[in-house]
């Protein structure tokens, strides 16, 4: 498990193959105030980090296809 700064969680492996609606409610469960972008597919994304935000790239299935992280 990876973290960013102290005991906050930066990465999310297991979210892998959730739906987005389910990865959603995990990380903000872990998270509290987490701003949380569902990416779909080819969408174009700003290269912007932000520490409060988690993007979670879905397939056209609806379905998380890569770790979801903060930036």
């Amino acid at each position: 498990m990876e973290r960013f700064g102290g005991d906050r969680k930066s990465k999310w492996p297991k979210l892998v193959g959730l739906t987005a609606e389910e990865a959603e409610a995990k990380i903000k469960e872990e998270m509290l105030g987490a701003v949380v972008h569902v990416i779909p597919p080819n969408h174009i994304i700003t290269a912007i980090f932000r520490t409060d935000r988690v993007r979670i790239s879905v397939d056209a299935a609806g379905k998380v296809f890569e770790t979801p992280s903060i930036g």
